[in-house]
């Protein structure tokens, strides 16, 4: 699945040279959108998913011109399935719930699903079933069949799997599984956790934490420096959960300092990295009306238990936790209306490939073309029909091996 031999798993930070990165190529679950569940399932608008396939095919193409190794989730959950009946009886039992199906179905759904092949039961737990797909007898002893309409869902899709980044990210040597915060994600957390437990390529990994209480998401988590981590609190991640996370990090000696950064509750601004994200060692781009505004709770590592100072400006927050006199601040443009409508279109949401190189949807032209003149080296993907759920490049991919800084 890609071009080089295995690279050793990790990250500490968000522009280290990216050696392989976990990627879902958008599939049949997004087939499941109708203009009935879209909002409920999260996508704005319902997208042509052969352009969508598309789309993620070049982006993946790109990767792997500059020599990233590609893992594709689908690929990587039907060989885990194959090779562990541990990992089926977890994927099986996390898309199985008898609160929902009442338990005469789910033990007859589920009995069923341990007798389907690998691929074909990847596809289930990534796409979703519904009751007319439901290969057992009509009706019978389950009152729930009986009352459901056909096209109803017996096993709810995952169409937000396509952002890799939320359900895990890499910190150090180690996995963090998250806790994602909406009933539409919920599950996606539990085919990246059966896939780093029982894949042979994840093999004595070690998590660097678990929440399965407080929300966090990947997309709110920005390694700034090594042991600097940037946790954003708002639509998504709890303070709980940013909280939890710190002290986890502290005990396992990943991190000396985390910033805890309160982001709009809203939509446009779901994620820290859908309004920063990091494209140099020393460099972010920033969504400019929050500049001034953006700021930072800090956690230092103490000898004994943790200090909170704040709240500070981030900017200078994190300058000061990275080490650095300033961060430089690449903003997306000085007219308003521009950079609102960039920021909503993922103009803020990069994948750093190495130091200075990034990449970002070609439609972001005002954005580019200002990362560019800082040095940047952009390289554009198209995003029409991708970016419908919400999404950049960042949000796409879960980097898995990064050189150390």
């Amino acid at each position: 699945m890609g071009n080089e031999g295995p690279s050793v798993l990790g990250a500490n930070s968000e522009v280290g040279t990216l050696r392989t990165v976990l990627l879902h190529r958008p599939g049949d679950e997004l087939k499941r959108l109708t203009p009935r569940n879209n909002d409920q399932l999260l996508f704005d608008g319902l997208p042509w998913v052969d352009r969508a396939q598309e789309e993620h095919d070049a982006f993946a193409a790109l990767l792997r011109s500059r020599g990233v190794e590609v893992l594709l989730l689908s690929e990587v959950l039907t060989e885990t399935l194959t090779v562990s009946g541990a990992a089926r009886m977890q994927g099986i039992s996390a898309a199985v719930d008898p609160r929902r199906l009442g338990h005469p179905l789910a033990q007859e759904l589920a009995a069923h699903l341990r007798t389907v092949e690998p691929a074909a039961l990847a596809t289930i737990l990534t796409a979703g079933m519904t009751f007319d797909e439901l290969p057992l007898g009509p009706g019978g002893a389950s009152l729930v069949r009986r009352m459901h309409h056909g096209g109803d869902f017996v096993i709810e899709p995952l169409p937000n799997l396509l952002f890799t980044r939320d359900s895990s990210f890499w910190i150090g040597d180690r996995v963090a599984i998250t806790a994602l915060a909406l009933p539409a994600r919920v599950r996606e957390a539990s085919l990246t956790d059966l896939i780093y437990a029982h894949h042979p390529r994840f093999l004595g990994v070690r998590r660097a934490y678990e929440s399965h209480t407080a929300p966090v998401e990947g997309g709110d988590v920005l390694l700034l420096a090594p042991g600097v981590v940037a946790v954003g609190v708002g639509e998504r991640t709890t303070p709980a959960g940013a909280e939890a996370l710190a002290r986890s990090v502290f005990e396992d000696g990943l991190a000396h300092s985390v910033l805890v950064v309160p982001i709009a509750q809203a939509r446009a601004s779901m994620h820290l990295d859908t309004v920063c994200t990091m494209v140099d060692v020393d460099a972010v781009v920033m969504y400019p009306a929050i500049q001034d505004s953006l700021s930072a709770f800090t956690i230092h590592r103490e000898d004994v238990g943790v200090s909170i100072l704040g709240a500070q400006p981030f900017l200078k927050a994190a300058a000061d936790a990275m080490g650095i006199g300033k961060l430089r601040v690449i903003d997306t443009g000085l007219d308003n209306v521009t950079a609102e409508r960039e920021q909503w279109d993922d103009g803020n949401n990069t994948l750093a490939l190495e130091p200075g190189v990034v990449v970002a949807y070609e439609r972001n032209v005002v954005t580019n073309s200002r990362l560019e003149a800082s040095g940047i080296e952009v390289l554009r993907i198209s995003g029409s029909e991708l970016g419908s759920g919400r999404g950049g490049p960042r949000c796409m991919s879960c980097p898995v091996s990064r050189d150390l800084l």
